[in-house]
Formats: C-alpha cells, sequence, structure tokens
C-alpha cells in the first residue's frame, strides 16, 4: 500500500473530513499515520475537536488496536527556515530575512517556492527513519488543494528542477518528485453523485495522468441511501397515475384523512426517483475513469470526532487499511 496519501477534491466533497477518517483508517492496529495539512485553514483540528495545531508533529488521536494519528499544520514561512538552515546554514541570519519581509516574499510571491517547501516537508516525513532505521510513520496522509490546482500543486517541483539545474533547489526538487511519483504514493480524489464534482473529478485524473502522477482511488462522499427499492422507483417515474393506489395504501394502514398526504408523498417519491438516476447517471461517468471506487455514506447527523470513527471504520471494511 502507498505510503504517502494525498487527498485532494472540489471544495465541498469533504476532502479534509475523507483526509482525516483515511489517517484513522491507516493507523489500525498499531499503525503510525501523520494528517498533513497544507492549506493552513485548521480543519483537522476543527474535525479532532483539539487546540489549532501549531508547526510541529502532534499526538491528536488514538485508532482501533492502539495505532497512533499524528498530525501537522505545515506553514510555508516556518518550512522556508527549515529549507535556509538546512540547506545553507543561515540560522540567525534566516530570522533576520524574516524580520525584513524576505520570508514572507519568498512564499507568497516568488513562483512555485510555497508548493515545493509544503509538498518538500511531507515528502520529509515519509523518507524520515529513526535510529533503528525504520520508518518514523507508516503512512503520510495529505489534505492537499482542491482538484483544480493539485497537478499543479504536485508538479511545480519539475517546473523549478528545470529552472535550477544544480545545486540544493535542484536537488531538493528531485527528491520530492522522486518521492511524489513513485509507486510508493497514490492521489485520491473525492468527489459526490453530482454533476459538477464529478466531471472536475474526471478532469483532474486527466491532467494527474497527463503529468504522470499515480492516481490512487476514486472516493465517493456523503452517499445517500436509497428509499425506495428499483421496483418502486420505475414505478414512481413512470407516467401512471398512482394516486388512488397510495391512497388507498395510506387508508389500509391507518392513517386518516390520507387524501391530504397523497399529494406531497408522490412529490417527495418522484424527487427522489429523479435523484436515483442522476446518480446512475454520474457513476457511470466514474466507472469509465478505469479507477477503484469507495463509496462512503452520508452521516445525517453531522460530522463529528464519533462520526470521523465511523468514517474511518467504513474505509477499513472496503479495505483502504488492509
Amino acid at each position: 500500500m502507498s505510503r504517502l496519501q494525498v487527498v485532494s477534491g472540489k471544495g465541498g466533497t469533504g476532502k479534509t473530513t475523507v483526509a482525516a477518517a483515511l489517517a484513522l483508517a491507516l493507523a489500525t492496529e498499531g499503525k503510525r499515520t501523520l494528517l498533513v495539512e497544507v492549506e493552513g485553514r485548521q480543519g483537522i483540528a476543527q474535525l479532532f475537536e483539539t487546540e489549532a495545531l501549531p508547526y510541529e508533529e502532534r499526538k491528536i488521536a488514538v485508532a482501533p488496536g492502539g495505532g497512533e494519528v499524528h498530525a501537522l499544520a505545515i506553514d510555508a514561512e516556518r518550512a522556508l527556515l527549515d529549507y535556509l538552515q538546512m540547506f545553507y546554514k543561515l540560522g540567525s541570519a534566516g530570522r533576520a530575512l524574516k524580520k525584513l519581509g524576505a520570508i514572507d516574499f519568498a512564499t507568497t510571491i516568488a513562483p512555485g517556492v510555497r508548493d515545493v517547501l509544503l509538498t518538500g516537508k511531507a515528502c520529509e516525513a515519509v523518507r524520515r527513519r529513526d535510529k533503528r532505521g525504520r520508518f518514523t510513520y507508516d503512512y503520510v496522509v495529505m489534505d492537499a488543494p482542491p482538484t483544480g490546482r493539485i497537478t499543479r500543486f504536485l508538479n511545480v517541483n519539475d517546473e523549478v528542477a528545470g529552472l535550477a539545474k544544480i545545486g540544493p533547489i535542484y536537488n531538493q526538487a528531485q527528491a520530492v518528485m522522486r518521492v511524489l511519483k513513485s509507486p510508493g504514493t497514490a492521489v485520491h480524489l473525492v468527489t459526490l453523485l453530482e454533476e459538477m464534482p464529478v466531471q472536475e473529478t474526471a478532469d483532474g485524473v486527466g491532467e494527474l495522468r497527463a503529468a504522470e502522477l499515480p492516481v490512487g482511488k476514486v472516493i465517493v462522499n456523503m452517499v445517500r441511501p436509497h428509499l425506495l427499492d428499483e421496483a418502486a422507483v420505475k414505478g414512481v417515474a413512470g407516467d401512471g397515475d398512482r394516486r388512488k393506489e397510495v391512497t388507498k395504501a395510506l387508508a389500509a394502514a391507518g392513517v386518516s384523512a390520507p387524501t391530504k398526504l397523497v399529494g406531497p408523498l408522490l412529490e417527495q417519491a418522484a424527487e427522489h426517483a429523479q435523484r436515483v438516476e442522476l446518480e446512475r447517471e454520474q457513476r457511470a461517468v466514474l466507472a469509465r475513469l478505469g479507477l477503484p471506487t469507495y463509496e462512503l455514506p452520508l452521516i445525517g447527523e453531522g460530522m463529528d470526532l464519533a462520526g470521523l470513527y465511523r468514517l474511518a471504520g467504513e474505509l477499513r471494511n472496503l479495505g483502504e487499511a488492509r
């Protein structure tokens, strides 16, 4: 299984929630997972109901079987200071540059530098080993930018490597791309069974493949249950008038004033049948991508810590943590 798992998706699809649930699922049975945030939104802290994450790796959860989930909110400015110290031994000089505003300039204005720092920090965690030579983390899960930006975000190191032919920047970019384009990495895309998210997912898959980045799975989030069986859906979607039949059934069930309920019930049933058909169409689009597809249920009561553990259990049942 891939040791670096990148999770992207159109805004509103719940990619941060899926990334967090995936980290929990992978940490099952004694494994150690690092969950990385790169957008500065502190979404991970909110999901795990903890205080804002600092720029340091911190244990935030224990998975079933005693595994651990650690989290890191990567700050581009701090990552650049680490980079300057690692390769140029600037130390206090780097802090002086920060006071002068040079660090802020490099991370917000200079093309590509910010993304190099963010991806580089995550890849360093993937490669890191302890004193015994064992990997510090069994898995690293990155809550990455949305689908529309994911390919450029991950491929920016190639662009930097094309500009710098020698030296530490070149070596850093090459080392990062070796991790990102290796079989040990998988980029998962989160979507909903709706036209726009599915289309953006299809576009994202095409862009990732063109950049030779390893596409993992499609994860369909917030799947609503079917309230009617296939026969009932076809019946509601048909042209026949079901009003008398439904009225008779309600009366037989002891419902008072059944005629008042028939109209609203048939309208809701028709809406449900229409949604089922639209979802069927979107599943067909996803199937044509030729990728493994997982479906996660809608947590009707809202997403809290208990719901997050439930989603992690769904992912384990689907085989993602095996």
